[in-house]
């Protein structure tokens, strides 16, 4: 089984940066896709973006929703099972808490349901 570990986040302000991190516990990250997701207050659980595993996660195919495309940067590093997201020029309107989600089976979704594993998720708040 594996285990996401998340870390990272915390409190910003308006315009700073922050990096979440997503580690396996295990083995390997066990998954072809990590994708990342976030729930504000009140609001339903939105796709953020993802990386797809391409023989390397330094060499995966990255996606971004529109609201994060030119702030939000996906990586991975297989030597240390992990992946990460970088987000800059941050808003107040980023404040969620933030998942990073593992997928067993290739191909890009936007939907948590089609992932398998969960990280236990990050809290950032950022300030204006």
């Amino acid at each position: 089984q594996v285990q996401l570990v998340q870390s990272g986040g915390g409190l910003a302000q308006a315009g700073d940066s922050l990096r979440l991190s997503c580690a396996a516990s295990g083995r390997g990250l066990g998954s072809y896709v990590v994708g990342w997701f976030r729930q504000a207050p009140g609001k339903e659980r939105e796709f953020v973006g993802a990386i797809t595993w391409s023989n390397s996660w330094k060499y995966g195919t990255t996606y971004y929703t529109d609201f994060v495309k030119d702030r939000a940067t996906i990586s991975g590093d297989d030597g240390k099972r992990s992946v990460y997201l970088q987000m800059n020029s941050l808003k107040p309107e980023d404040t969620a808490i933030y998942y990073c989600l593992g997928r067993t089976v290739y191909g890009f979704t936007t939907s948590d349901g089609d992932y398998n594993y969960w990280g236990q998720g990050t809290q950032v708040t950022v300030s204006s």
